[in-house]
């Protein structure tokens, strides 16, 4: 699977689960892409964050990952 594949699988699955969930652990990245090693999903999820797709969200104790602008945190800040 190409780096562009992963990609668009990845942005597909998250668009696909966001009505019922909005941020993912990283782990659940490795299960969308299974053909590819942890540390090159790793490295394509950061890479992603960087060019804007996904964003971080840390609780403090926890970082989970999503899509930009999707979340009940966005909902939130949109009704102020």
């Amino acid at each position: 699977m190409t780096e562009d594949e992963a990609r668009q699988l990845i942005l597909e699955t998250l668009k696909s689960k966001s009505k019922s969930k909005s941020k993912f652990y990283l782990k659940d990245f490795y299960a969308i892409v299974p053909d590819m090693r942890n540390r090159e999903v790793k490295n394509l999820v950061n890479k992603m964050v960087q060019e804007g797709h996904l964003e971080y969200w840390s609780s403090g104790s926890t970082t989970l990952i999503g899509l930009k602008g999707v979340g009940k945190q966005h909902r939130e800040e949109d009704e102020e």
